[in-house]
C-alpha cells in the first residue's frame, strides 16, 4: 500500500473516530500527524510542525476571546434584548429577527455554535409561548449563523480565507460571504413558508412583553399552543390544581403551568440598560470591522489587542473570558491543519488530486467533494473538514477548468449549511434548547430536514457557483 494511500485511510479514520467516539478531531489529527508524519513519511518534529497554522491560532484565540468579554458583560444580552424590542408584538418578524441576530453575532467575530447557544433558548422559548413551529425557529437560528458566518472579520471566513491565501489560490471574501449569505437566506425564506410562516403574518401584531400593563408576564407556552389564537391571553380569576373534578357542575380546580420560562423583557431589565462596558464593547467590535476592512490590519491582533484594552479597565467582567476562548475549536483547527501539512509534505495532497481529476471530468469531481463536504459535515467539525477539504482540491484547481472562487464558496456553503442535522453542534443546541416539545419528534424532524439539505444543496450551489466557472 502507498504512503499516500495510507495517509488518506488514517485522515478517514480520523473522521469515523471523532464521529462516533466523541473525541476532538484536532487532537486525533496530531496523533495522527505524528504517527504517518514520522513513521510513513520519516518526517521530524519540524516537519510535523511545519503545517502548524499560527496566524489561523491567532485569528481564532483573538476574536473568541474579545467575544467572550462581550458575553461576560452583558454586552450580548443587551443585543439580544434590543433585537427582541424591534418585533413590537409582530410575531411573524420574530423568526427573522433571530436569523438577523445570530447572523450579526457570527459575522463580527462569534463562534457559530456559540451565536446559537446565545440566541436558540430565548427564540424557542418565545416560539413556544407564541405558537411558532419550533422546526421553523431552530432552523431560522441556525442558518441566520450561517448567512454570516463567512464574513471576513469571522471565524470560519478567517479560516477559509486563510487557507486558500496558503494554498495561493485565487480568492474573493465578499464573494464568499455573500454566497453564503444568500444561500441561506434564500433556504431560510422556503423555510418560513413550508413551516407556517404564512400563518404568523395572517396573525397580525400582539401586545409586546415590554407593553404590558403592569409589567404582567407574556403567554406561556400553556396559553399559546401551536397554531393557537395569536393574542396573549391574561388570566384574571385564581385558580389552583387538584387534578380533580368535583362533579357538581359548578366548581372546577385546574392549573396552568408554564411549561417554558416567561422571558419578559422591561426597561428595568439589566440586560437592557447599556453601560459603559457594555458601550466600549460596542464600540471596540466596530473598531475591529474598521480596522479589518478598512485598513486590511490581522484580525486575529486586532482582536487581542482590543479584547486586552477591554480585561485592562473592566478586569472583573472580563476574568473569565480567557477559560471561554473557543479551545476545543482552536485545537480542532489546529490539529486538522497540521495534519494537511504533513499531506502535503510526504505529496499526497498533489496525488489525491491528481487522482480527482483523473476522472476526466472536473464538473463531476466538483460536485462529488462538495458531497463529500456535506455528508461528513452533518456528522463531524463542518471547519474540519473545510480545511481537509479544500487542499485537496487544489490540485485540479490549477488545472484551470474550474473556477477556484466559486468552487471554495460551494464547498463552504456545502459543507456548513448542513449544520441543522441533529448530529451536529448546532443541531443538537436546538434540539436542547426547545422547551415543551415532543423530543423524539422533534428530533427525527431535524434528521430528516438535515437529509434534505445535504440531498439538496450541493447540487444547487455546484450549479449556481461551479458551473459558470466563477474565478
Amino acid at each position: 500500500m502507498s504512503p499516500e494511500l495510507i495517509s488518506i485511510l488514517v485522515l478517514v479514520v480520523v473522521f469515523v473516530i471523532a464521529t462516533t467516539r466523541s473525541v476532538n478531531m484536532g487532537a486525533l489529527a496530531f496523533a495522527a500527524a505524528f504517527g504517518v508524519g514520522g513513521l510513513v513519511a520519516g518526517l521530524d518534529a519540524d516537519g510535523v510542525f511545519a503545517g502548524f497554522p499560527g496566524d489561523l491560532f491567532v485569528v481564532l484565540v483573538g476574536v473568541t476571546y474579545l467575544f467572550a468579554i462581550a458575553r461576560a458583560n452583558g454586552t450580548t444580552d443587551w443585543l439580544v434584548h434590543a433585537a427582541i424590542r424591534l418585533v413590537r408584538g409582530r410575531v411573524a418578524l420574530i423568526p427573522w429577527v433571530m436569523f438577523a441576530l445570530t447572523g450579526a453575532l457570527t459575522a463580527i467575530g462569534a463562534v457559530s455554535p456559540a451565536a446559537v447557544a446565545i440566541v436558540a433558548p430565548v427564540a424557542l422559548s418565545f416560539a413556544a409561548r407564541y405558537g411558532i413551529s419550533p422546526l421553523l425557529m431552530g432552523t431560522m437560528v441556525v442558518h441566520g449563523a450561517q448567512a454570516g458566518g463567512f464574513s471576513p472579520i469571522s471565524i470560519y471566513g478567517s479560516i477559509v480565507n486563510g487557507i486558500v491565501e496558503r494554498e495561493r489560490l485565487p480568492g474573493s471574501e465578499i464573494t464568499l460571504f455573500l454566497a453564503s449569505l444568500v444561500a441561506n437566506l434564500v433556504i431560510a425564506g422556503v423555510v418560513f413558508l413550508l413551516f407556517g410562516g404564512p400563518k404568523l403574518w395572517a396573525r397580525g401584531a400582539v401586545t409586546a412583553p415590554q407593553d404590558r400593563a403592569g409589567g404582567a408576564p407574556a403567554p406561556t407556552g400553556a396559553d399559546v399552543g401551536a397554531g393557537a389564537d395569536a393574542g396573549p391571553r391574561t388570566d384574571t380569576d385564581t385558580e389552583t390544581n387538584t387534578g380533580t373534578n368535583t362533579g357538581t357542575g359548578t366548581t372546577r380546580t385546574a392549573t396552568v403551568t408554564p411549561t417554558a420560562p416567561a422571558v419578559t423583557v422591561t426597561e428595568d431589565d439589566p440586560g437592557t440598560r447599556l453601560t459603559p462596558a457594555r458601550t466600549a464593547t460596542l464600540v471596540a467590535l466596530v473598531a475591529l470591522v474598521v480596522a479589518v476592512l478598512g485598513f486590511d490590519l490581522d484580525a486575529g491582533l486586532a482582536s487581542i489587542t482590543l479584547a486586552v484594552l477591554l480585561s485592562t479597565v473592566w478586569p472583573a467582567d472580563s476574568r473569565t473570558a480567557v477559560g471561554q476562548i473557543a479551545w476545543p475549536t482552536v485545537l480542532l483547527i489546529c490539529g486538522v491543519l497540521t495534519y494537511v501539512g504533513v499531506l502535503d509534505e510526504m505529496g499526497t495532497i498533489t496525488w489525491a488530486g491528481e487522482g480527482v481529476g483523473g476522472i476526466g471530468v472536473p464538473l463531476l469531481a466538483a460536485v462529488l467533494l462538495c458531497y463529500i463536504g456535506a455528508l461528513v459535515s452533518a456528522f463531524a467539525s463542518s471547519v474540519g473538514i473545510m480545511g481537509a477539504l479544500i487542499p485537496l482540491a487544489v490540485p485540479f484547481l490549477a488545472q484551470g477548468e474550474i473556477g477556484a472562487i466559486g468552487m471554495v464558496s460551494a464547498l463552504a456553503v456545502s459543507a456548513t449549511v448542513v449544520d441543522v442535522s441533529p448530529f451536529s453542534t448546532n443541531g443538537a443546541l436546538v434540539l436542547a434548547a426547545a422547551p415543551d416539545v415532543d423530543r423524539e419528534r422533534f428530533f427525527r424532524q431535524l434528521m430528516v430536514y438535515g437529509g434534505v439539505v445535504v440531498a439538496v444543496v450541493p447540487a444547487v450551489v455546484w450549479l449556481v457557483l461551479v458551473v459558470p466557472g466563477w474565478g
